[in-house]
């Protein structure tokens, strides 16, 4: 079984998050940051993953330390219920249109952490929520998940639209790196013989 559960408690945020990368994209979520959890509702949707969380969070301060610390729980869980990478396809790509925006992600699951983050979101807020945050959620997943992603806007004016298909992009591209392919059913995807 392909599923983590995370216990994360710091002095800012308490966080329980449960993930099955093969799930059918039912999700149950309450950060309380209503549009983080609007957004972790379309990458489950759009990755296929089963993904429930629960955060606890010092939202009387902001949203910036409950959105990090969810990135991060996010990015252990998918760590560990990817274990030791045999079998997977290893990389997955997407163009996703949103309306007027369009957005390109790719991941590889290397091992190493890196953002290629490129979005150029115009709003400042998206409702309540800071739009700067976005970067800093998929900073604390790539950093944690331990994979190479890039996310990029090729057109697009809308924030909403920009933050929403980036969420959704990152969702297919996940799901096509962790597929299994039955040419490596055995085996990691590298010449290494380990990522």
């Amino acid at each position: 079984m392909r599923t983590s559960e995370i216990s994360r408690t710091t002095a800012e945020t308490d966080i329980k998050l449960t993930l099955d990368l093969d799930g059918r994209g039912r999700s149950d979520i309450d950060t309380g940051v209503g549009f983080l959890d609007h957004m972790l509702t379309l990458l489950a949707k759009h990755a296929r993953f089963d993904l429930y969380v629960v955060a606890k969070g010092d939202n009387y301060v902001d949203d910036h330390h409950t959105v990090e610390d969810v990135g991060i729980a996010l990015g252990q869980a998918f760590a560990e219920a990817v274990g030791d990478k045999k079998g997977i396809c290893r990389y997955g790509d997407c163009i996703l249109p949103m309306d007027e925006a369009l957005i390109m992600c790719a991941v590889d699951i290397s091992g190493r952490d890196y953002l290629g983050y490129a979005l150029e979101i115009p709003a400042e807020k998206v409702g309540t929520f800071d739009t700067e945050l976005v970067e800093e959620f998929w900073l604390g997943f790539t950093r944690n998940a331990r994979v190479s992603l890039h996310i990029r806007q090729l057109a697009g004016r809308n924030s909403h639209h920009i933050i929403e298909g980036a969420f959704k992009a990152a969702g297919r591209t996940l799901r096509q790196a962790v597929s299994i392919e039955s040419a490596y059913a055995d085996e990691v995807p590298s010449t290494k013989g380990l990522l």
